[in-house]
């Protein structure tokens, strides 16, 4: 892709974190949706290091970062990334986040609100939005113990493609194979008991963010994804909401040259 593209590893107190480097100038940390680890933002950063030092971190349990047998919370991936921000003695930042990426980035800007100039997120998680209880027992049940789910789709399946309806079986079966491969972004997401999840929600912090914020949304992703993106936007004071097409769940490797475009426009 482009020979300066360093790859490094660090010990921290939690584990050891992976991340990707390249470029000169001012800081972009790139964090990484649910489903992803830090590939995802590897075509969007060809076109910003010119311009940006960037670095593209998988998160503690995902990709190639270590996966310590602990609990896992958003709580403890921002005191990761704190830990990685402090080592590399990057004390001025943009983040930049898509999904439970975002969450953590957003989380990090509350907590730290001098280190962050500013916020890029691409349909953030961890708001309130009506589709959240949905979404966590369509998850519970697609990933429950034996795999009776599983076991029906994929027995009504030849049924649903011969009367042209297979399209909803068939994202459910992409979104239980996320589920499986993903099991840190489940844990952080679905299987945490839910009084822990709620407290560490943004809404409430968010009218007390001080970082400008530019949200990223994809006109053929899903309303979960538009719900989550309009919440931060009616939350956060200084918050942009742009609708980016053509574009769909994984803004980042579809339509990377545009992601880049609004990243530079916002980071000046």
């Amino acid at each position: 892709m482009y020979s300066s593209l360093r790859n490094s590893r660090i010990k921290l107190s939690v584990g050891q974190i992976f991340w990707h480097e390249v470029g000169q100038g001012p800081n972009l940390v790139f964090l990484h949706g649910s489903w992803h680890d830090s590939s995802q933002w590897l075509r969007t950063i060809e076109h910003l290091s010119p311009y940006y030092q960037c670095f593209a971190l998988d998160l503690l349990g995902f990709g190639d970062s270590e996966r310590p047998n602990l609990h896992y919370s958003i709580d403890l991936e921002v005191e990761c990334l704190a830990q990685y921000l402090d080592t590399l003695k990057l004390r001025q930042v943009y983040l930049i986040g898509h999904s439970v990426g975002g969450w953590v980035a957003a989380s990090y800007a509350i907590k730290y609100p001098d280190r962050v100039q500013g916020l890029v997120l691409v349909a953030p998680e961890g708001v309130k939005v009506g589709h959240r209880r949905g979404r966590w027992q369509t998850a519970s049940w697609l990933i429950g113990q034996p795999p009776l789910a599983f076991w029906l789709l994929r027995s009504i399946y030849p049924i649903a493609k011969l009367l042209g309806r297979q399209n909803k079986i068939d994202r459910l079966l992409k979104f239980r194979q996320q589920l499986m491969q993903s099991p840190v972004a489940v844990q952080l997401l679905f299987r945490r008991r839910r009084a822990e999840i709620t407290a560490e929600l943004v809404d409430e912090n968010l009218p007390l963010l001080k970082a400008p914020v530019l949200l990223l949304h994809g006109s053929e992703d899903t309303p979960a994804a538009s719900s989550l993106c309009q919440s931060y936007a009616a939350l956060a004071p200084n918050a942009e909401l742009q609708l980016v097409s053509p574009g769909e769940s994984n803004l980042p490797q579809e339509v990377p040259e545009l992601v880049a475009k609004y990243i530079r426009e916002f980071a000046k």
